[in-house]
């Protein structure tokens, strides 16, 4: 059977003027209430941000053979058991069968903080995915075959994510590949990486601009974190978990 990729950039398009749209209709909602998050929380303390790209996993789900799968998206059943901590929270778990298919993190940033939310964003996905790896060796979800476990970012572009940045490290010196890398081509090199030492099935990111509320326009950084790629790999877990279980 070929992978139904759901007609992913189109859909990748509306997900992003989501976003914008999202976030700016939270701001203005906050303002008329008379009660606005400081600076840039104001856009995303609704909790509708990447609904979008929610929805575009769900798609390749029920395209590629899982159509009865539980998609679980709401908080109260977005725990799985870990290893280090007794519970993580995920933004979306697909179950079947008693089987975790798949956890996947969906997050973004926007400026103009993006020096403290890079670290925070780095330390949160390799905790998490270590986490979820030593649970699963501890048979935390039973024996059962490796789930596809996924983070996807998107990532405003703009002058403070893509200038370059400089380091202080007076002991010892810093990876050359990070020497004035700016924070997306940082983000590209994590997600790289997440993927290299197997902490993530796939890690994508994507960067868009404010303006594309209303084009949807976005970018990706190299082939390797594209949106392809993800949407690729995800399919094809999704057809072989199905054509094993059902």
């Amino acid at each position: 059977m070929s992978l139904d990729l759901v007609d992913y950039e189109r859909k990748a398009r509306e997900a992003v003027k989501a976003f914008w749209g999202n976030r700016d209709a939270a701001r203005k909602k906050q303002i008329e209430a008379g009660k606005a998050d400081q600076g840039e929380r104001a856009g995303v303390t609704s909790g509708k941000n990447m609904d979008g790209f929610i929805a575009l996993v769900l798609d390749i789900v029920y395209a590629n053979g899982l159509a009865h799968a539980q998609l679980h998206q709401k908080r109260a059943v977005l725990t799985l058991p870990g290893y280090f901590r007794p519970t993580k929270l995920w933004d979306l778990l697909v179950i079947h069968k008693g089987e975790l298919i798949a956890a996947l993190e969906l997050k973004s940033q926007v400026g103009p903080s993006f020096g403290n939310n890079f670290n925070n964003r780095t330390e949160e996905a390799i905790g998490t995915a270590h986490d979820l790896w030593t649970a699963y060796r501890e048979d935390a979800f039973g024996k059962q075959p490796r789930p596809f476990v996924g983070w996807l970012m998107m990532v405003e572009d703009a002058p403070g994510s893509t200038s370059p940045v400089r380091d202080a490290s007076p002991h010892f010196p810093v990876l050359e590949e990070f020497k004035g890398a700016s924070y997306i081509k940082r983000y590209d090199l994590l997600c790289q990486r997440l993927v290299k030492e197997q902490l993530y099935t796939n890690a994508a990111l994507i960067t868009s601009k404010r303006s594309a509320v209303s084009t949807g326009e976005y970018s990706e950084v190299s082939a390797m974190t594209g949106l392809k790629a993800f949407v690729t790999a995800f399919a094809g877990h999704v057809a072989a978990e199905a054509s094993r279980l059902d």
